[in-house]
């Protein structure tokens, strides 16, 4: 029986491809297999290519076998005359049983390589790497913002879709749709947030951060530069509110995901304007806030508030320049004693520009040409200074703002500052006028705001 089954495979076309293609797929698919388990980093594409490309070609092939076998059958019983008949198996033939273990071991064998080919598939597809890089263009600005956050080695899978297979196979279906955009080019620029059909918070954030735990106040200390000759340094000082479950009651900042509160707000699509809120409280009362502004008629629905309604950036963050360049500054990235350093980046990070490259190319120009011009004892004593300064603006410019993709500084605004906070407090009240407070003290305690020498860091530091 095996030598009339390989005898078919040669005789017929379709069949003797379909070997071809099951036979060299899987040579390959197992030499790279090897290769990369033995740490070979090839990358997304290389993965993609491994798991997903070569295991759809043996498949092919697979499929093509006993298609070609049988219309070869079809085709020798008509020249015959005869209608074509399944073989029949008699198992007391040991020709016959030899054949079907024959075919039951290479069954086995295929389910085990498809199997595995699966699992890696899954792997490569939930990997940062597939994430950012596969659509280059499309995603480098969210890939970029990623690998300088906080949560740079947290896969993105683990926050966009979180445990469980019900979202796995959501995601997949949109991501579906994504990749299809991104072959017929029909995606946005820029990719509009935020994400409506995002997995809650607290099936995915909550599964390592636990906000209804108190933590104690956490002091945040800024440095902030003018844009005088010296860089005059100014400190900021304030003692944040985190908060939490402290005995019955919430406190602090995370007050707002209370399990004894529920927040529910109407705003428009981006979130940035919210029109109406609705607060119930413990005893089961609801309290009622409302704009000025009337909604628009694409309001969207009313939402349960969570995590990211304040950190709505908490891995994909942009810097605005003047942020950008005080924090390079203060970490000595770029030399405070530089004249007017902190007025010429920020002239220069401002300018428009068509691509990353033609960013670097005038970034270097114009700030080099400044200090030669201006300065030019400071340009030749301090030309090291200079040039690690031209590199971390080119760094600031090339990691916030995105000219292929329309992406520039502001585009993405972080909620979880005074912007995101005074969409609610200070301008929604009920009917009967009162307002929610816009008290600075219920989230932070100010030490010290923008001085120069600022009394209570010297205590701290003496």
């Amino acid at each position: 029986m095996a030598r009339h089954f390989f005898a078919a495979l040669v005789r017929n076309t379709i069949s003797l491809i379909g070997t071809a293609l099951a036979v060299a797929s899987l040579t390959l698919f197992i030499t790279l297999f090897v290769v990369q388990s033995l740490g070979l980093e090839g990358g997304a594409y290389l993965g993609i290519f491994t798991f997903i490309f070569l295991p759809i070609i043996f498949l092919t092939g697979l499929i093509l076998i006993p298609i070609g076998i049988r219309r070869q059958h079809k085709l020798e019983a008509e020249s015959k005359g005869s209608s074509a008949h399944f073989p029949v198996f008699d198992l007391n033939h040991e020709k016959t049983r030899k054949g079907i273990i024959i075919f039951v071991a290479l069954t086995l064998f295929n389910i085990v390589v498809l199997a595995a080919a699966t699992f890696e598939a899954v792997e490569v597809m939930d990997s940062t790497a597939f994430c950012g890089t596969v659509c280059h263009t499309v995603m480098q600005p969210e890939y970029t913002a990623h690998q300088r956050s906080p949560h740079a080695r947290v896969d993105c899978a683990d926050c966009h879709i979180g445990p469980g297979a019900e979202w796995f196979v959501k995601a997949k279906i949109s991501g579906s749709w994504q990749l299809i955009a991104v072959a017929l080019d029909l995606y946005p620029t820029p990719i509009p947030t935020p994400i409506h059909n995002l997995r809650p918070a607290r099936e995915t954030c909550e599964q390592c951060h636990w906000p209804t735990k108190h933590a104690s106040d956490t002091l945040q200390v800024k440095s902030v530069y003018k844009d005088d000759e010296p860089n005059t340094e100014l400190k900021t000082a304030v003692l944040l509110k985190v908060g939490g479950k402290a005995g019955r009651d919430f406190t602090g900042i995370h007050w707002h995901v209370s399990r004894d509160v529920e927040i529910r707000f109407q705003s428009n699509e981006s979130r940035e304007k919210i029109y109406q809120l609705e607060m119930t409280k413990p005893d089961g009362s609801v309290i009622v806030y409302k704009s000025n502004e009337e909604a628009p008629e694409d309001a969207n629905h009313f939402r349960i508030m969570d995590c990211v309604d304040c950190h709505n950036r908490p891995t994909h963050r942009y810097d605005l320049p003047d942020d950008a360049v005080d924090g390079a500054m203060a970490n000595g990235l770029i030399d405070s004693s530089l004249p007017f350093v902190k007025r010429e980046s920020m002239r220069v990070l401002q300018g428009g520009y068509d691509s990353h490259e033609a960013a670097a190319a005038q970034i270097e120009q114009e700030i080099t040409n400044y200090y030669q011009e201006a300065y030019p004892e400071i340009a030749a004593e301090k030309a090291p200074q200079i040039t690690q300064a031209v590199a971390e603006l080119n760094e600031i410019y090339s990691s916030n703002v995105f000219p292929a993709m329309k992406v520039d500084w502001g585009t993405y605004p972080d909620h979880s500052g005074h912007d995101g906070c005074f969409r609610c407090h200070g301008r929604l009240k009920t009917e009967e006028g009162e307002g929610i407070p816009r008290n600075c003290g219920f989230c932070h305690s100010v030490l010290a705001w923008e001085e120069q020498d600022p009394e209570i860091l010297r205590t701290i530091n003496p």
